[in-house]
């Protein structure tokens, strides 16, 4: 899986998994891709922060830091899914 992929993997089930804390599946699959960043691209440390409209993900992988910036609407689309659909209530 490709660097870019994966972080905009982890960031919707991160935020998913951050909202839903007892959501056991959410948390699972936000290690899962944090496995995926940390055994296939390095990436050591991975935060993120809201930023009005934004999600800024700040990293440090060999290369250095890095930060990426992903529109709120998108990264928030799985949450957003999940919330509207009453199968997926907790």
């Amino acid at each position: 899986m490709k660097l870019e992929e994966a972080l905009f993997n982890w960031l919707q089930i991160q935020i998913v998994a951050d909202a839903r804390p007892h959501d056991r599946s959410a948390q699972e699959t936000a290690s899962f891709f944090r496995q995926i960043l940390l055994e296939d691209h390095q990436v050591r440390e991975l935060t993120y922060q809201r930023q009005q409209d934004w999600y800024v993900l700040t990293g440090q992988a060999d290369e250095g830091n890095w930060e990426r910036r992903y529109p709120a609407e998108t990264a928030e689309a799985l949450l957003t899914a999940l919330q509207s659909d009453p199968r997926y209530d907790l």
